[in-house]
Order: C-alpha cells, then structure tokens, then sequence
C-alpha cells in the first residue's frame, strides 16, 4: 500500500481572492543578480563610506568657512567702532588729590596712553588704584573730551606712628597712609607708639586734645602692655595713665599743672594709675634735698 502523501500548502489568497505567485518579482531578480558581481560589491562596501566621507569633510570645512567669515566680519565692525576718536582716551585726570597721591596714582592705573576707552578695564584700574595705602576707595569712569578719571578718596593722616619698622602716618582707623623718614617732616601730627597703639587711635587723639596746658612739652603717647597709656614729656618726665578712664585721670593731673604747676617741679613720674592713690616720683636731686630737710628738721627736734 502506497504511503498517503498531503498536499503542498497553497500560498495565502490575496484579499481581492487571488493567490500569491511565489516568485520574485523582476527588480527583485535584478538587484540579486546585481550583487552578485563582486565589482558591484566591492563599490558598495568601499565606495559608498568613502564617498560619505568626502561629503562629511566638505560639510566641516564649509562649516569653518562660514565661522571664518563670520569672525572677520564680527573683527572689522569691531575694528569700525574702536578707532572712532569719540572712544580714544589721551589722558588720566585725579581730581581733589594732593599732587604726590594724584602721580602714584597715575602710576598704579597702568594705563597706556592713547587708549580705548571700550577697551579699558575699569574695574582691574579700580583695583590697582584701590591697593595704595593712601587711597581707601576710588571710582574710574571715562568721561567726555578723552579722558579717564579717577576719583580717590585720600586717607588723610593724623598721627604718625613709631614701631620697630619706623615711622608711619597713620589715619583715624589705624590704617598705614604713608611711610617718613623723620619726625620733622610732620611735626604738626601726634606721636603715638607701642604695640597694639593703632588700634586706639581715637582715644590718643582725645588725650592729647585733654594736655592743652603742656602741649608743647608733649614727646609722644606710648602704649603699655597694649592696655593703657604713658604720656612722655620733654625733661624726661612721664605721665602713667590707668587702664580705665585714663581721660579723666589726665584731667586731674591738668588742674594740678594749672593750680600748683605741678610738671614745672623736680617731678620725673606722676603715676595715676591708682586714681584713688596718686604717686609722684621725684628727680635725684629732689630727693636728696628732701632727705637733707627731713635730716636738719629731726636734727633740730632733737
């Protein structure tokens, strides 16, 4: 008996009701046979990659063209509006400064002249100005008629201070204005000394505002300990103020000049630094006089 055999599956119908054909249709057939060839091959794995290649390098290059072209343009209306002589700067002025802060000030700008005022960076000349001792703030603008102003505000100094570096003028706060070399050259400023004495600046002022009687005997104010005052006079002699109140302490030592002219004596120390038990302290020669009384009155008790 023959074996049952079951037919070929029939290829789905269509929708319109007619069957599929099985075979390929003729673009198909062709582009199969086209692969076949290895030349066509060898162009489409080669050829084509190189040829997108060449495309992608055009493109680039293109692209940095048009960068190019887009800086030169953005160059030369840069270079149109900066040579306008509206924006050419020819000179720095200081205003309302002395005429040594106005030079160190010109110096410290670094401003090459001429100079464009769009290319002037205000805030580093700021800066610069800024960082002189002499100078606490200061304000650059250009203005009008080619000219960069700067306006500073000058520390003006009111003591001069003695430390183990030299001599320095020093403003209100303490703050370092200027360097001298010689007591001399600022005689109409106060003398203060001591570690910790720039920050008492004020207070040193009042005291020397409250030694009017012996103003012109005043050598300096020294400061102790970074806590109290010495008020140093010519004649080796020496006012010690307490740590608290040392204002009215040296007001009390004042009366006693204007009464008794108690600092015209043989007096080399008034110490006040117990205000409640004042002490002087005497010249040798004083002294020797006073142990010469005491001896010839106990000599004549006897």
């Amino acid at each position: 008996m023959l074996p049952v055999v079951p037919p070929a599956p029939r290829p789905p119908a269509r929708r319109d009701g007619a069957r599929r054909d099985p075979a390929p249709s003729r673009l198909r057939y062709r582009l199969n046979r086209l692969w076949l060839r290895p030349g066509f091959r060898r162009l489409v794995n080669f050829g084509v990659p190189m040829l997108a290649g060449v495309l992608a390098s055009w493109t680039v290059l293109a692209q940095f063209d048009l960068r190019a072209n887009a800086v030169a343009t953005y160059e030369s209306l840069r270079e149109a509006i900066v040579d306008r002589p509206q924006f050419l700067i020819t000179r720095v002025e200081v205003p309302d400064v002395s005429a040594d802060l106005a030079e160190q000030i010109r110096v410290a700008a670094f401003v090459p002249l001429p100079a464009n005022s769009l290319e002037v960076d205000v805030i580093a000349v700021r800066e610069r100005v800024e960082a002189l001792a002499a100078v606490e703030r200061a304000r650059v603008r250009a203005v009008a008629g080619g000219v960069l102003e700067i306006r500073a505000i000058e520390r003006i100094p009111v003591a001069i201070w003695r430390s183990d570096a030299g001599l320095e003028l020093i403003d209100q706060k303490g703050v370092r204005v200027a360097e001298v070399d010689s007591r001399l050259r600022r005689v109409d400023l106060p003398l203060i000394a001591g570690a910790g004495a720039t920050a008492h600046v004020s207070e040193a002022l009042a005291l020397y505002d409250g030694a009017r009687p012996v103003a012109a005997r005043i050598r300096g104010l020294v400061r102790v300990g970074e806590r109290r005052w010495d008020m140093v006079l010519d004649r080796g002699q020496v006012i010690r103020l307490p740590e608290q109140d040392p204002g009215a302490a040296l007001r009390r030592v004042m009366a006693l000049e204007v009464e008794e002219q108690l600092l015209e004596r043989d007096v080399t120390v008034v110490d006040m630094r117990d205000p409640r038990r004042p002490t002087l302290r005497l010249t040798d020669y004083a002294r020797d006089e006073l142990a010469r009384l005491r001896a010839g009155v106990a000599g004549e008790d006897a």
